[in-house]
């Protein structure tokens, strides 16, 4: 029987549990809450749950030794560490996450080992790369050239659980939602290479309607240049890969960057509250202001100066240095979630980010009797040899259900749970470091999510007019 070996039992982990168990597989599931494994394993006579620690890699390497196959669902900083053991054990290995620079490093020695180090297998990454390449791939046997491409996706809650004013529940890794907001993002844009620097990430969103949900915004994730080579399309003019809010949210996490407040520079906030706080933000910000908007920030400056002030004056203030109404929606957003609340922080020497964050997780879970959605679109314009030009679409849109599990967690672990499948069974052949761009890997991999209900809906001819931009 073969022998897996999984890293870590956080979110996403109970659908690959579950899924390699019904394989008959035997599984062993290594993390530091073992009541939340035992959950996950429920009893399964071909399942163990394992205390470890990731700082204890004397007892990893006895680990990884002992099985087939290691999965680490770790935090990502965690994998190239699990990775070295895993060539220096001749053990493959599959993640969810972003191949890191030092990933790519260990590309000649898993060859060398005749292991497969398989990244990216998860939603996005994953899904949308499977996808999109079984479209490009389509485009170029017919002798096609993809000219624009835009991919979107967001894990966001369905449309009657999207209650609160930012329109977001968490589902997921909640401080990596919040400090993606830090993320600069670069993209092309018919011929012209478009940078976003963090201050102004959530500035001019563009909105699509998506079926079954209406209008969702969309900013740019991360560096889209690059994608033009990892998808074989270098001649593109348009690589655009994005994110899907409901509307109101860009508006109200631009807002709260302009305010410093989930920057991750610590200060000493001892005996603040969080009106204090945002008013010690202001106070810092209207600083550098002085001088060059100085009509601006003496009106401001009148405001300031009080460590613990109301919560009408933080407001005031707030809505003043941002130049919005106070009714403004990120005014009202920012006043729910209590940043301008008048209780003590009760924190020492503390990050902006940290205090933002614990906020956001405290009022924003996705609650027990709640359902998650991911909504993923890409849309091509293909042009052909003959002069003809088409606009290709590909959607997903899948709900979490109440009594299994969350969206999140399925698009997430089912991906990687058959690349471990087909990694076993012998239908992955190919060694290194890989995602899974190439046809021996992504086809099976769809075929089999949509026998679990997870399908890209794909429209071939549509007209030019159901291009974006």
């Amino acid at each position: 029987m073969k022998k897996i070996l999984i890293l870590g039992s956080g979110l996403i982990a109970k659908p690959i549990i579950q899924y390699l168990l019904s394989k008959n597989y035997r599984l062993t599931v290594a993390s530091n809450t073992t009541d939340r494994s035992d959950a996950m394993i429920a009893g399964h006579v071909n399942g163990t749950s394992v205390f470890w620690d990731a700082a204890d890699t004397a007892s990893l390497d006895g680990m990884i030794e002992a099985h087939d196959i290691v999965v680490s669902l770790l935090p990502y900083m965690f994998h190239v560490m699990v990775a070295t053991r895993c060539v220096r054990f001749k053990k493959n290995m599959v993640t969810t996450s972003y191949v890191k620079p030092e990933m790519r490093l260990l590309d000649a020695a898993a060859r060398e080992a005749g292991i497969i180090l398989l990244n990216e297998m998860g939603l996005d990454p994953g899904i949308d790369h499977m996808s999109a390449m079984r479209i490009i791939d389509s485009v170029h046997e017919r002798e096609g050239a993809i000219i624009e491409f835009y991919s979107i996706c967001g894990a966001i809650p369905a449309p009657e659980a999207a209650n609160n004013p930012f329109r977001y529940k968490f589902s997921w890794s909640p401080k990596g939602v919040v400090l993606a907001g830090n993320n600069d993002a670069v993209y092309l844009q018919h011929g012209q290479i478009i940078e976003k620097p963090t201050r102004d990430l959530f500035k001019n969103p563009f909105l699509v309607n998506f079926p079954e949900v209406g209008e969702l915004e969309v900013y740019p994730n991360r560096d889209s240049l690059a994608y033009r080579e990892i998808y074989g399309i270098p001649e593109a003019q348009t690589m655009y890969r994005g994110t899907f809010r409901y509307k109101g949210w860009c508006e109200t996490l631009d807002a709260i960057k302009q305010l410093n407040l989930i920057s991750p520079e610590k200060a000493d906030m001892t005996g603040f509250t969080y009106a204090g706080m945002v008013m010690r933000q202001i106070e810092m910000l209207n600083d550098q202001r002085l001088g060059s908007e100085s009509l601006a920030a003496a009106s401001l400056q009148e405001l300031t100066g009080i460590k613990n002030p109301s919560g009408i004056a933080a407001r005031r203030a707030a809505a003043a240095f941002l130049g919005l109404d106070e009714p403004a929606h990120a005014m009202e957003a920012m006043a729910w979630l209590g940043l301008f609340d008048e209780s003590p922080m009760n924190r020492a020497v503390e990050s902006t980010f940290e205090v933002t964050s614990d906020l956001m997780i405290e009022k924003m879970a996705l609650g027990q009797t709640e359902r998650d959605m991911v909504a993923m679109q890409h849309l091509f314009l293909a042009g052909y040899v003959d002069g003809r030009k088409e606009v290709i679409r590909s959607r997903m849109l899948d709900f979490g259900t109440l009594d299994t599990d969350t969206s999140i967690a399925r698009t997430v672990a089912l991906p990687a749970a058959i690349g471990v499948e087909m990694i076993l069974d012998g239908k992955i052949e190919i060694k290194g470091v890989h995602i899974p761009v190439i046809p021996e890997i992504y086809n099976p991999v769809l075929d089999q999510l949509e026998t679990m209900g997870i399908k890209m809906v794909e429209e071939y001819g549509l007209p030019l007019s159901e291009m974006i931009g």
